[in-house]
Formats: structure tokens, C-alpha cells, sequence
């Protein structure tokens, strides 16, 4: 899962990035409204973290921004005021929560979670596709009921997957989802062709029937 941390105090910032990284969720940083809108017009996030107070204006007018395009990114506003109205103003464009500071590390995980569970898999807790079910709080993975183990590269790829079910992904958008910025270093997809023939293989194994179909030129498909 992809996160995108609009936050211009980098003490708050980083610690916000070290937690959701051991939480295995991809991270990338903007430090101000103007970054940020160019991040969202170029890329989708699972969740997008919004300060309200950035350097060169509101985070609301992000927020504005992203209802208008009609991006269906969650978004959760974070904010040092407690302020009632902002709180509705916030809400009422279209965030999806809404945090005050400080706040500990660990509810922020819960909320992003929730609202990844709302926005992606319609608030369920557990998705379960004939013998392969996923454990969305514990992310774990089991097939008729034996536990898989996988890598959190291989558990984010399957989980990806799942939530664009019957759809073709690209490889460029699988690159995205698992590397953030950094998939623009890869010269080639060869981690990605690691990746999807490693979890094939340790689903096939488990007795879990062959749901990732390759698209040639396109990308693949988790095909149910």
C-alpha cells in the first residue's frame, strides 16, 4: 500500500515514514502544497496524510483540488488546531478522517488502515477468494486454511493485486505501488518479474489455483 505524507515539519515527518515503513506500507514526502499536487497528478495513493498548515497555503485547497479531479484517494488531515470548523470543513470536501497533533504513531496506523479497508475492500477486515483468504489486520495469508509465508513485497504484490481484481495492472503501476519514488531508478521490470513469479509459485505450491494471469505488452491480471 502507498502512502503520501504532505507534512513540512521533517522531525514529524520522518518518524510518521519510519512507522508506516515497519508497518510495510510504501512512503513518499512532500513538504508543501505545490509538491503535493504534483505528486497526486502524476501518481494514486491508498492513503494521502494532509497537514493543514503548509508553508505556501492550506492543505484544504489540496484537498479542493483532489475532490475536483475526482481522485478517490483517502485522505486523512492532520492538523496541530483543534479547530471544530476546519474539522467540518475538512470533512465535508471529502476527507475521510481527521487527526489532531500529537497523536501517537501507532492510532495514525490504525486510521490509515481503516480507511484503506473502507476505500479499498468496502470496510471488510478479511477478503476471502474461494480457498485463498487474506487477513487484512494481522496481513496474513492462508490457503484452505495453512498458513503462506510471504515477504511484505510479496504479501503488498498479492494484496495490489486482489483490490484491482479482474482488471489489468500494469507494470508501471505495480512498480509505483511497491517502490514509490524509487521505481523511477529501475532501468527494467526484472524485480518485478522476480517478485510475481515468486508469489505464483509459493501460491501454486500451497494448492491455491493459478488466479495471476500474465497480459502480454499490458501487465497482469488477478483473474477470479
Amino acid at each position: 500500500m502507498k502512502i503520501l505524507i504532505v507534512e513540512d515539519e521533517p522531525e514529524l515527518a520522518t518518524s510518521i515514514v519510519q512507522y508506516l515503513r515497519q508497518e510495510s506500507y510504501v512512503c513518499e514526502l512532500a513538504f508543501s502544497a505545490q509538491e503535493a499536487l504534483e505528486k497526486i497528478a502524476l501518481h494514486e495513493y491508498d492513503c494521502i496524510l494532509l497537514d493543514i498548515n503548509l508553508p505556501d497555503g492550506n492543505g484544504l485547497a489540496v484537498l479542493e483540488s483532489l475532490k475536483k479531479d475526482g481522485k478517490a484517494d483517502g485522505v486523512i488531515i492532520i492538523s496541530a488546531r483543534n479547530s471544530i470548523d476546519d474539522k467540518i470543513k475538512g470533512l465535508n470536501l471529502g476527507a475521510d478522517d481527521y487527526l489532531v497533533k500529537p497523536f501517537h504513531l501507532s492510532e495514525l496506523g490504525a486510521r490509515i488502515s481503516a480507511v484503506i479497508r473502507r476505500k479499498r475492500f468496502e470496510g471488510n477486515t478479511t477478503l476471502a477468494l474461494h480457498e485463498l483468504a487474506i487477513d487484512l489486520i494481522g496481513k496474513v495469508v492462508t490457503v484452505n486454511g495453512t498458513l503462506l509465508e510471504l515477504t511484505r513485497k510479496e504479501y503488498d504484490l498479492l494484496l495490489f493485486l486482489v483490490s484491482n481484481k479482474n482488471r489489468v495492472v500494469s507494470k508501471n503501476a505495480i512498480a509505483e505501488h511497491l517502490s514509490g519514488d524509487m521505481a523511477e531508478v529501475f532501468d527494467n521490470f526484472d524485480f518485478i518479474y522476480a517478485h510475481i513469479k515468486n508469489l505464483k509459485k509459493k501460491l501454486t505450491e500451497a494448492g491455491c489455483e493459478d488466479y495471476i494471469k500474465t497480459i502480454y505488452g499490458l501487465g497482469y491480471k488477478f483473474e477470479v
